[in-house]
C-alpha cells in the first residue's frame, strides 16, 4: 500500500481524486489538508463522503506531511503550491501537483501569465509534464510530475499525431474551447454565480487564458518548432466537461480518411484515448478517463474535436495515471 497525502482537499478535483483513490488496491489516504479552521471531518465538506473516509481535514507543515505520507497530491493553487513542494521533494517524497506551477519551462513566461515570481524558479524546465500519451516513459522515475491543465489535454492530444506528422501549420491553429462549471473551481466568483452562468454561454479570457502558453509549449515539443495558437475558452452551463474544436491549415492536401487513420496509429495502444468516427459529445466520456477524438476535412481545412470530463481526465484521472506509473501499478488501475 502506498501513503497518500492531498494538499488542499475542499475542492472539485480533490473530490474525485479522493473518489478514485477509495477504489485503488494501492492506496491508502492518510492525510487530507486545509487551512480551515476547526479541523471539519471531511465529510462535512464532501457529504459524499459520509462512511468513505474517515479523516479530518488538517492544516498540516510539509514536514508533517512527509511523516505520514509516501505520495502526495498537491491541488493548491498556484503560488501556493510551489510554496510547499520544495520541502516535500528534500524529505523524499513524491509529489503529483495539480497547479500550474511546474507546467511552465520559463520563469518569465509564468511571472507573466501568473503575475507571481516564482519561488522554485531553478526547477523549472526540468519538471515532467504528466500527459502519458505523450511522456510516459519519463513518468516512471520522476519525483515531482506536473499535472496537466483540463483545456491543454483536449487540445494537445487532438493536434499531436498532425504535428508530428508534419500535417498541419504549427501556425494557423484555431482553438475553441467550452468547458463546464466546475472547470472554474469551487471558490464563489461572479461569473460562476448561478444566475450568471445558467442559460447562458460565452467566451472569456480570449487571448489571455492562462492556459494558452502551457498549450503552445507542449505542442512545440511535439512539432519541433514554434507553435502559435488562437485560444478561445467559453463558459458552458453544465457541470462537468470539455468539448474542444480545433481549427488548422494543412500543409500539403489531405483526406479525412488520412487525418483520421494517423491520429488512430498514434492512439493504437493508448488505454484512454478513443479515436471515433461519430462527433463525440461531453457526455461521452463523462465520469470516465477516457478523450475522445475525431476529425474531419472541410473546405480544404483539418477540424479536430475532443473532449473529456475535466475533473477526471482533465485532473484527478490523469493525476492517478501519473500516481499508477509512478508507483508501478498497472497504469489502468482504479480508472
Amino acid at each position: 500500500m502506498t501513503r497518500i497525502a492531498i494538499l488542499g482537499a475542499t475542492g472539485y478535483t480533490a473530490l474525485e481524486l479522493i473518489k478514485i483513490l477509495l477504489r485503488h488496491p494501492g492506496a491508502e489516504i492518510v492525510a487530507v489538508t486545509s487551512r480551515q479552521e476547526g479541523q471539519p471531518h471531511i465529510a462535512m465538506i464532501h457529504p459524499s463522503l459520509t462512511a468513505r473516509l474517515d479523516l479530518r481535514l488538517e492544516d498540516l507543515s510539509p514536514a508533517e506531511v512527509a511523516a505520514r505520507a509516501e505520495c502526495v497530491f498537491s491541488c493548491l493553487p498556484h503560488g501556493a503550491s510551489a510554496a510547499v513542494i520544495p520541502a516535500l521533494l528534500d524529505a523524499g517524497r513524491r509529489v503529483v501537483d495539480f497547479s500550474a506551477d511546474y507546467r511552465l519551462n520559463d520563469p518569465a513566461v509564468y511571472e507573466q501569465w501568473y503575475g507571481l515570481k516564482h519561488v522554485d524558479a531553478a526547477r523549472l524546465g526540468k519538471v515532467v509534464y504528466g500527459l502519458p500519451e505523450l511522456f510516459r516513459e519519463k513518468i516512471p522515475p520522476a519525483q515531482l510530475v506536473a499535472n496537466p491543465g483540463c483545456y491543454p489535454t483536449t487540445a494537445i492530444l487532438a493536434l499531436t499525431p498532425l504535428l508530428k506528422a508534419g500535417m498541419i501549420d504549427p501556425k494557423s491553429i484555431i482553438i475553441d474551447s467550452k468547458s463546464g462549471v466546475t472547470g472554474a473551481g469551487r471558490t464563489l466568483k461572479l461569473t460562476a454565480h448561478y444566475p450568471e452562468c445558467n442559460e447562458s454561454i460565452s467566451a472569456y479570457n480570449v487571448g489571455r487564458h492562462r492556459h494558452q502558453p502551457e498549450i503552445e509549449q507542449v505542442l512545440g515539443m511535439a512539432a519541433g518548432t514554434t507553435v502559435e495558437v488562437v485560444f478561445a475558452p467559453h463558459l458552458t452551463p453544465m457541470d462537468r466537461g470539455i468539448l474542444t474544436s480545433a481549427y488548422a491549415q494543412p500543409t500539403r492536401e489531405v483526406t479525412e480518411e488520412k487525418v483520421l487513420q494517423t491520429i488512430r496509429d498514434f492512439y493504437e495502444d493508448e488505454p484512454f484515448v478513443r479515436v471515433v468516427d461519430h462527433l463525440p459529445g461531453t457526455k461521452d466520456s463523462t465520469g470516465t478517463n477516457f478523450c475522445d477524438i475525431t476529425a474531419r476535412v472541410v473546405r480544404g481545412r483539418v477540424v479536430c474535436f475532443s473532449c473529456l470530463d475535466n475533473l477526471i481526465k482533465g485532473a484527478a484521472g490523469a493525476a492517478v495515471q501519473n500516481f499508477n506509473l509512478m508507483f508501478g501499478y498497472g497504469e489502468t488501475t482504479a480508472l
